[in-house]
């Protein structure tokens, strides 16, 4: 038997999609600014939260995704002394830049992004 996959799409008004898109994209300060990645995404999430669902429900799966990144980021850091982590480190940040905008676009197209990998924090 064949199992349907169930696909979620939400209505959602342009500045909902444009306000969703931001949270995800907020997230690529972090490669200018430490921390920017949890900063920028926190920062709209927490602005727009109460006024717009939507943005709710992508600024958590943003900030879940950044969370588990920074994770992960440690532990290549941490790893650096024994030269795997040269190798991890790289292909974490191309790992989390191409998801940032996959995500992204599926927000401005209406759609919610489940991110792979993704640790649940903020419920």
């Amino acid at each position: 038997m064949e199992q349907e996959q169930v696909v979620e799409v939400v209505v959602m008004s342009k500045e909902e999609r444009t306000w969703a898109m931001l949270c995800h994209l907020s997230a690529l300060a972090g490669f200018i600014v430490p921390l920017g990645a949890i900063i920028g995404p926190l920062i709209v999430w927490l602005v727009k939260k109460d006024e717009l669902p939507a943005v709710a429900e992508h600024g958590r799966k943003s900030l879940n995704f950044q969370l588990t990144m920074l994770i992960a980021y440690v532990v290549c850091f941490l790893l650096l002394f024994v030269a795997i982590g040269a190798i991890l480190l790289p292909l974490v940040a191309i790992f989390s830049f191409i998801m940032v905008v996959v995500a992204s676009i599926k927000a401005n197209d209406g759609k919610v992004f489940n991110y792979p990998v993704s640790l649940h924090f903020i419920k």
